[in-house]
């Protein structure tokens, strides 16, 4: 009893003995203790209401809740009565009125559900990096070249003066029309030929849909023209349209629409009907590119042997091809990346050609590439250089840096013959600062199979 009492001095609890059943009965169940926590009243009372432009955003928000809340029991109670209605009630018949089909953007927001069955194919493509400024890129592109107004006179005595001159776009799409059919005609008995006879209805759908394109900026575009590449005839259709009145905007649509479902060959054929013409229009008019049309243009990369064939070499080939536009077509060429390939048969085509200065141009761009390219393109590349040997006319700088950037990317694959060669070329077109560092490439490096004779001697 003792330590009884002086627990009850001290102020501590003293427990009562109680029977030994029930202590048993107590054990064997848990039981809260009378342990109580104590908390510290909050102070700070500023989170009862919130003031300002938070506090009308969250009242918004829960106006919102409580309104599809109210939305829904309305619905479920709407649901009920449909379910259980009344007895001798007869629902009224809907009918359904078939859907309007029209060319405007409503229409196009209406069957949004459709849309989404008819994606291109090339929405899973990896975008190429297209720069938003690209009069800079240009005009960057331009500066790195170094063009001087004295090789702007020396390259206009390479240009072809007897190529003829530009035409609209409008025309050239008719004169190629015609050319395929007569062509097809002359090949085939003219009582077995099925000509594509299109109704007026379709003349007037694509009329419409040309109207369309002309004053398109964003948005989709009408189902006809996506179904256009589909067809045998998409050129006729295309003509029907007048492509060239569309806006920069549709051709970049249609290029999309073109590249993704279009064939590498009919790719081809619609870049150079459609999209070089009116490229060369809008550079020759504007004095520079649009937008639109220069993302046209990295796009119809997606297909390079289409592009090469549909614009690049063509463009060459004219003979009229302005400095301005080997710069804007060739700024596309060197930030996008191109299969090997594709871009050997390129450079072997271009140095077979008569020369001209937009050939220096993307001959160095292609070089700046660093590619490993076969040694009948390199030899190509040589022969072309040594074609100039006993010209006498003065040389452009692109032409003498376009040799120099070869030199400095294929000095090792160059025989010893060809090394000699392209040095007594030198003799006679000299630059004051370009020249130098072509002989110390030429002559301090290894040349073709040095490497391969080593190592049969060591062996």
């Amino acid at each position: 009893m003792g330590k009884a009492k002086k627990l009850k001095k001290l102020g501590g609890k003293v427990s009562r003995p109680v029977p030994l059943d029930e202590q048993i009965a107590r054990d064997e169940v848990a039981h809260p203790t009378s342990r109580k926590k104590v908390r510290g009243d909050r102070k700070d009372h500023d989170d009862e209401y919130v003031e300002g432009q938070l506090g009308r955003t969250i009242l918004k928000q829960s106006l919102a809740q409580l309104k599809e809340m109210e939305e829904e029991m309305e619905e479920e109670k709407a649901v009920e009565e449909e379910e259980f209605p009344p007895l001798g009630y007869q629902r009224p018949r809907v009918q359904k009125r078939p859907a309007e089909v029209t060319l405007s953007r409503k229409s196009a927001a209406k069957t949004e559900s459709d849309e989404s069955s008819d994606e291109e194919e090339d929405e899973d493509e990896v975008q190429p990096a297209i720069p938003q400024n690209v009069d800079k890129v240009v005009k960057d592109f331009e500066a790195e070249l170094s063009l001087a107004e004295e090789d702007k006179k020396i390259l206009e005595h390479f240009m072809n003066k007897d190529a003829a001159p530009q035409r609209k776009l409008a025309d050239l799409f008719r004169d190629k029309i015609t050319e395929k059919q007569t062509e097809i005609k002359s090949q085939v008995d003219a009582s077995s030929i099925q000509t594509v006879n299109l109704s007026p209805e379709i003349q007037e759908m694509c009329a419409q849909v040309g109207k369309v394109l002309s004053k398109y900026r964003s948005g989709p575009l009408p189902k006809m023209f996506k179904v256009i590449p589909k067809m045998r005839s998409w050129e006729e259709l295309v003509y029907l349209t007048n492509p060239d009145k569309w806006s920069a905007a549709a051709m970049y649509q249609a290029v999309r629409i073109f590249v993704s479902n279009l064939k590498e060959a009919m790719a081809q054929r619609f870049f150079n009907l459609v999209l070089l013409p009116r490229i060369r229009d809008d550079i020759s008019f504007y004095k520079r590119l649009n937008y639109h049309l220069y993302q046209a243009l990295c796009k119809a990369l997606f297909k390079p042997g289409a592009f090469f064939k549909g614009i690049l070499l063509p463009l060459c080939m004219s003979g009229n091809c302005t400095l301005r536009e080997a710069i804007i077509v060739g700024s596309v060429v060197a930030k996008s990346h191109i299969p090997i390939l594709h871009s050997a048969a390129a450079i072997l085509k271009l140095a077979e050609m008569d020369y001209t200065g937009p050939n220096s141009i993307f001959l160095r761009i292609f070089f700046d590439k660093k590619y490993a390219l076969p040694y009948r393109v390199v030899d190509a590349c040589v022969y072309h250089f040594l074609k100039f040997e006993f010209d006498r006319r003065d040389l452009p700088v692109l032409w003498h840096q376009s040799l120099l950037t070869f030199v400095q990317r294929y000095k090792e694959d160059l025989s010893p013959d060809q090394k000699q060669s392209l040095l007594d070329v030198v003799k006679f077109h000299t630059h004051h600062t370009i020249t130098a560092e072509v002989r110390r490439e030429l002559m301090n490096s290894k040349c073709r199979g040095e490497d391969d004779t080593a190592m049969v001697v060591d062996q």
